[in-house]
């Protein structure tokens, strides 16, 4: 999954956006009010990673599961260790078992 196709999936959800706070080279997603700018970030995308690495939020106990079973989930990079996986997207886990992933985030985010 390409960086482009896996934010296009991202912005289909219900007001999000793209958004730069830390500056060009680190996409970030939010949900919330883009026009106020008010929002909470569900995913974050390190641009021009190859392979792809995104960071996800996700419920603490499937966070630590997650980074039992595969190698390319790691704790959030700069994140809250305990809510946030980065995955290094190298096949390990399919675009499907990524996209829900994402949903997941999505959901706990919007969810506030």
């Amino acid at each position: 999954m390409t960086h482009k196709e896996f934010e296009d999936y991202l912005l289909e959800f219900s007001n999000s956006w793209l958004d730069f706070p830390f500056g060009e080279g680190t996409s970030v997603y939010k949900v919330g009010h883009k026009e106020t700018g008010e929002g909470k970030m569900f995913a974050i995308i390190e641009d021009g990673s190859k392979p792809l690495r995104v960071s996800l939020k996700c419920d603490p106990q499937l966070a630590e599961t997650l980074r039992d079973k595969y190698e390319s989930v790691v704790p959030g990079y700069h994140l809250n260790k305990k809510h946030w996986n980065t995955i290094i997207c190298s096949g390990q886990l399919t675009n499907d078992e990524i996209k829900d992933l994402a949903r997941l985030s999505y959901d706990l985010v919007a969810g506030q």
